[in-house]
């Protein structure tokens, strides 16, 4: 009698317990059909029929969920994987260096934290502080469609990290900001420069925010702090690479304009290797459709960074609260040392649909 009461309770504990938790299944499938064209400038031009995955946002799915601690105090957690949904394979976003993520069990996210009055805390991997407002301003959906994502230097940093550290404040009158600090655990990177590699990466990354009625702005600021070894000249320098990004919108009903500016010193952590740039367009919002346009450019001023410009125009067609239909085009070119510009073409139709 004893045992089956003691059983009792521990079943009524376990399931108050549960009844306090929530866990989510969620994702993103994301694909489009269309044509590239790459033109290298020096004689080669190449054009493809492709199906792609992630014309809007990279296909993905994950688990999140949290759990009620009192007090307004909740446990939270997060694991996302990224993937190809044309291909099945595990993918997610490049870093500068080329290396993928795609081969890790969550290659986007795995982090657990607290969350209450104070804000948020994670811990593990997850995207920077300044991930957070990137793309926030961008015009064309901030999609693969949006040059901004093909001409910026800026938008080429190391990604979402692992070993971080990551606090979010509450929104105070419109007011909101964040901070997080990775550290680099002997991680070695190539560069784009031959025999040039980048040891113990340490990322701190912030970000500040506005939000009130038609306005928004954003600004966002990441240094990368490494040693760059040359193997072939034996030289070895300690250059912080810097990003910043500041973005802002308004609201006016029948449009939203979107303006962004973005910075980079020492990319790829090479002195001197830099870029200034900036993205200006508009959202033009018509019942189910959304119609808009983008014009990108950046101004190089290194070895590796050369001028790039490029525009892109899409639209949305909303089917549901979950899928929505989407085309548009894209046009880059891409300046080069001692031969004609390179450009790439997109011409694209897709679907999105979250569950």
């Amino acid at each position: 009698m004893k045992k089956s009461l003691v059983a009792l309770a521990v079943l009524a504990a376990s399931g108050a317990s549960f009844a306090q938790s929530s866990v989510t299944v969620y994702g993103l499938a994301d694909i489009w059909f269309g044509s590239t064209k790459v033109d290298n400038g020096k004689g080669k031009s190449e054009t493809n029929t492709v199906i792609e995955s992630g014309g809007v946002n990279t296909s993905r799915w994950g688990l999140k969920g949290a759990e009620d601690l009192g007090g307004g105090l909740k446990a939270i957690f997060k694991f996302e994987q990224g993937f190809k949904l044309d291909t099945g394979v595990a993918k997610s976003t490049d870093d500068i260096f080329g290396n993928s993520t795609g081969n890790q069990a969550f290659s986007r996210e795995s982090f657990v934290g607290f969350a209450g009055g104070f804000g948020e805390v994670r811990f593990g991997k997850t995207w920077t502080a300044y991930d957070d407002v990137s793309g926030a301003s961008d015009a064309v959906f901030d999609s693969a469609l949006s040059p901004m994502n093909n001409v910026f230097r800026s938008t080429a940093y190391l990604g979402n990290p692992g070993n971080t550290i990551y606090y979010s404040t509450p929104n105070y009158s419109g007011f909101a900001g964040a901070i997080s600090y990775s550290l680099g655990e002997n991680a070695v990177y190539p560069t784009p420069v031959p025999g040039v590699t980048v040891k113990d990466p340490s990322i701190l990354s912030l970000n500040m925010t506005y939000e009130s009625g038609p306005l928004a702005l954003q600004l966002g600021y990441q240094g990368q702090a490494a040693t760059t070894n040359n193997s072939i000249l034996m030289t070895s320098s300690d250059d912080t690479a810097e990003f910043w990004r500041v973005g802002g919108s308004w609201n006016f009903g029948m449009a939203t304009v979107k303006g962004t500016y973005g910075s980079v010193k020492n990319l790829g952590n090479i002195n001197g290797n830099d870029a200034d740039e900036y993205q200006i367009g508009a959202d033009f919002p018509m019942g189910a459709w959304v119609f808009s346009a983008s014009y990108a450019a950046s101004q190089g001023k290194g070895i590796v960074t050369k001028d790039a410009q490029g525009y892109g125009l899409g639209a949305t067609y909303t089917l549901s609260k979950r899928t929505f239909l989407y085309g548009g085009y894209n046009y880059n070119t891409y300046e080069q040392q001692n031969a004609s510009d390179a450009n790439t073409q997109i011409l694209a139709v897709g679907v999105q649909h979250k569950f």
